[in-house]
C-alpha cells in the first residue's frame, strides 16, 4: 500500500466529502431542521473521523477513528431509510447515497483490516 502523507489523499475521506456535499445540496430547503441538522453532522463526522484519527499518527488512535467513522455511515443509511419515508428525499437519490455511504464503510473496513 502507498504511503499516505494527508488525510486528503485517503479516498474513503474523499468519498466521505463527497457524500457530505450531496447530503447538504440535497437537503437544502428541508423544513425539518433537526433531522437535517442530524444527518448533515453524522455525515461530516464521517470525513471528520478520518481526518483526526490519520493526524493522531497511531494506528491504535485511528483504527478508533475509523470505527466511530463506520459508525457515523450506519446513522447516514439510517437517516436516508427515514428521509426516503417521510419524502425528503427520492427514492433515487436515497439509494444512491445509501450505496455512496456502504462504499465508505467497506473502505473503512479494509483500511481498519490493514491497520491490524
Amino acid at each position: 500500500m502507498a504511503k499516505i502523507n494527508n488525510f486528503e489523499d485517503i479516498i474513503a475521506w474523499q468519498r466521505a466529502q463527497e457524500l457530505t456535499l450531496v447530503i447538504y445540496k440535497d437537503l437544502k430547503t428541508c423544513r425539518d431542521f433537526s433531522f437535517r441538522d442530524q444527518i448533515q453532522r453524522a455525515a461530516v463526522s464521517i470525513m471528520n473521523n478520518i481526518a483526526e484519527g490519520f493526524e493522531r499518527k497511531g494506528d491504535k488512535e485511528f483504527k478508533h477513528f475509523l470505527f466511530m467513522a463506520k459508525g457515523s455511515c450506519a446513522e447516514v443509511r439510517s437517516m436516508l431509510s427515514i428521509a426516503d419515508k417521510l419524502g425528503y428525499i427520492s427514492k433515487e437519490r436515497t439509494e444512491i447515497f445509501s450505496a455512496l455511504s456502504l462504499e465508505i464503510t467497506k473502505m473503512l473496513s479494509v483500511f481498519i483490516a490493514k491497520l491490524d
